[in-house]
């Protein structure tokens, strides 16, 4: 069944007619803003960059659509359960982190000079930006060094099935997928659930058209559909979103359920092409 609710999609569409009209120095009024709307104007900051023309009427217009009216967030992040859910296997998570903490760290720091941790802006849910951690799996001036790589993917994502940046502890690290465990504390904090799409980065995000943004009504998730599908072979851009966007419109409890299952067995797989 398909989830239904108020998508952040004409939100996208908000966000890059106000950039044009700020360019072109033309104010930008919007009309008739429901409550419901604005609730989720507000969760984007939008609120207070924008200008409301005062509805004269308020009792009326709210009679009007008080029939129709949609939840402002996602099924997802409304569910009391799986936020439960999120917190207990954070803590698992981090748990079961510790215990390998000193043996991946140690590696890390003596494979390469450099930083045990990772962290990287990512925009989660609504388009607020966090902090991403993993165990560093590349050389300390990768960021500088992207420019020499050749992108095989989609321009909008970059990879490099032998991106001469990562370390030999990196490609093993990202090969088990252990790199990713430092997120479990993102997922305790909120800022991730254990399901959910791939967190973008800023960059992606403004290059964002109408139906991309749909991504961002749920909350990003250390595994899902992209993970589980041949994350490492996905080229095309268009392809992270269409997996992105099946989990969104058809989120369940049982469908995070069938995802977790399917991440462990990938996993242990070597040959699912899916980490």
């Amino acid at each position: 069944s398909k989830t239904t609710f108020i998508d952040s999609s004409g939100v996208g569409a908000l966000v890059s007619n106000l950039k044009h009209a700020r360019q072109k120095e033309i104010p930008l009024l919007l009309r008739g803003v429901t409550p419901p709307v604005k609730a989720v104007l507000s969760l984007t900051g939008l609120d207070q960059v924008l200008t409301f023309e005062a509805v004269k009427d308020t009792t009326t217009t709210t009679a009007k659509v008080s029939e129709t009216l949609l939840p402002t967030t996602h099924p997802s992040v409304r569910s009391q359960i799986k936020r439960s859910l999120d917190v207990l296997g954070a803590i698992v998570g981090l748990v079961l982190t510790s215990l390998v903490f000193v043996p991946i760290a140690l590696a890390i720091k003596l494979n390469s000079p450099g930083p045990i941790f990772f962290s990287q802006t990512r925009l989660g849910w609504m388009g607020k930006p966090f902090k991403i951690w993993k165990f560093r799996s590349m050389c300390i001036d990768a960021e500088a060094l992207k420019n020499t790589i050749k992108n095989q993917a989609d321009g909008k994502v970059f990879k490099n099935e032998n991106d001469p940046r990562i370390t030999k502890v990196g490609r093993f690290l990202r090969k088990t997928s252990l790199d990713e465990l430092p997120q479990f504390w993102n997922v305790l904090k909120g800022e991730m659930s254990l399901v959910g799409t791939r967190p973008p980065t800023p960059n992606e995000v403004d290059i964002y058209e109408v139906p991309e943004w749909q991504r961002l009504d749920v909350k990003p998730g250390m595994t899902g559909e992209w993970q589980v599908n041949g994350r490492s072979s996905i080229r095309q851009f268009e392809d992270i979103i269409e997996l992105d966007l099946r989990y969104q419109k058809n989120w369940s409890l049982l469908y995070d359920v069938k995802l977790i299952f399917k991440t462990i067995w990938v996993m242990f797989n070597k040959e699912s092409g899916a980490v």
